[in-house]
């Protein structure tokens, strides 16, 4: 098969979720000032060690983020086994610095991935390609290290074979140690540190070895000011999927061929990925639906981001927007699941999203009079609301000599759904 076939294979369960759960846990949760704490305030090891000491997470429960996923309708998850900070949530035997060291004891990544499973939610890995603990990253003017301008770091000795040996050594790790893992998310490369700088051909050869199934992220190569990945001949690094991050495409992904490309945006529920104690600027259910409505509408993925606490909690208001996400999505998941952009201009009134002869209209402005699909007329066969299963009569008004188009009566004057009212439009062909 060719590059193109191979990933259509893999991406194909992948573009049919549709909606997942990123988590960003770690040390940083104690400090609780975001997970880039060490480079914003270039703390050192030796200040960072104080968190690595106390970390216990004692109300840490995966099934309970496992079973929230499930209630708010996501497929799959990713958890950041490393971060940064190069601080492990998994038993490695290559570094000390991990889970099981501190008062916690245990893999918390062997708990997470249990859980998630138990409940059929497909599990995804992060990891970082930096690490700003392991003596042989390098330190000193390094553009983002904390450690940037500290004249102490200088001529200090490094061997960043060595540091490329032990990432290699702990994605093995990660790819034989947890059964299957369905996502891999590599973040990030940047400036002269991406694509071959981290082995990348070697790296994603013993990936697809160990993981052939497994769907991989294009950070390897991309740095954060190129779209490595969208090449009309990509490299074998060039991962599954494009990663927008905070950010929506104004279409759907093409490579510079033009082919559509897989691609996820990742977003988070507040302004922050890890905890962070005083930011309370939460999007509403309201923001979160829009936003993977409009993903799906332009063919693409949305990974939320949630932060738990120092103690292993989801923050409440995570909690509580992702359960009103849940309540729309046990009404309105088919307008989600295995859909795709339409072959339809994006209407006035909100987006289309469709799977075979399956057009969802997604209302957001309700108008007056009968609600009218333009460039439909003749074309519906049968309508429906799809948050209760009942019928919306087609009709065609006196005025619809003026008005071209297939309407149907809404039966109310406000939206029945106010946070998105999904109509299913099954189409005569």
């Amino acid at each position: 098969m060719t590059f193109y076939e191979q990933r259509a294979q893999r991406t194909k369960a992948f573009q049919e979720d549709r909606f997942g759960m990123f988590i960003h846990w770690g040390l940083y949760a104690i400090p609780a000032r975001g997970e880039w704490v060490r480079n914003t305030e270039r703390i050192s090891n030796e200040d960072y060690q104080q968190y690595f000491d106390e970390f216990n997470p004692v109300h840490y429960n995966p099934r309970q983020w496992a079973l929230l996923a499930k209630q708010a309708g996501m497929k799959y998850a990713v958890l950041t086994t490393k971060h940064h900070d190069g601080f492990c949530l998994f038993d490695s035997q290559y570094t000390d610095y991990k889970a099981t060291n501190t008062p916690a004891g245990r893999d918390l990544v062997r708990e997470y991935v249990n859980a998630f499973r138990a409940v059929g939610i497909k599990v995804g890995l992060y990891y970082s390609l930096i690490d700003w603990h392991h003596p042989d990253y390098p330190a000193y003017g390094d553009r983002i290290h904390p450690m940037r301008d500290n004249e102490a770091y200088k001529g200090r000795p490094e061997n960043f074979d060595n540091y490329i040996t032990y990432m290699h050594n702990q994605v093995r790790e990660l790819c034989t140690n947890y059964g299957k893992i369905d996502v891999m998310w590599f973040d990030y490369s940047y400036d002269d540190m991406a694509g071959e700088k981290w082995q990348a051909t070697k790296l994603i050869e013993m990936l697809r070895e160990l993981q052939p199934t497994c769907v991989i992220d294009n950070r390897l190569g991309a740095t954060d000011v190129d779209g490595a990945g969208l090449e009309a001949e990509p490299p074998i690094y060039a991962g599954d999927f494009y990663s927008p991050e905070q950010i929506i495409p104004s279409q759907g992904v093409t490579d510079s061929a033009g082919r559509p490309m897989p691609w996820e945006c990742c977003m988070t529920l507040n302004d922050h990925w890890g905890y962070v104690a005083k930011d309370k600027n939460y999007k509403t259910a309201q923001n979160v639906i829009h936003m993977l409505v409009e993903c799906v509408s332009k063919g693409g993925n949305l990974l939320i981001n949630v932060g738990p606490n120092a103690k292993g909690e989801i923050p409440k208001e995570s909690v509580a927007v992702l359960q009103q996400v849940g309540e729309w999505m046990h009404n309105n998941s088919d307008s989600i699941y295995g859909c795709g952009a339409a072959d339809m201009p994006k209407p006035e009134w909100g987006r289309y999203t469709q799977r075979g002869n399956k057009l969802y209209a997604h209302i957001y402005e309700r108008g007056t009079a009968a609600f009218r699909f333009d460039d439909l007329q003749g074309k519906v066969k049968k309508a429906r609301l799809l948050m209760d299963g009942s019928e919306l009569q087609l009709f065609e008004p006196w005025y619809s000599k003026y008005q071209q188009g297939a309407f149907v009566d809404l039966g109310t004057a406000d939206l029945p759904e106010p946070m998105g009212t999904v109509v299913e439009l099954i189409l005569n062909s």
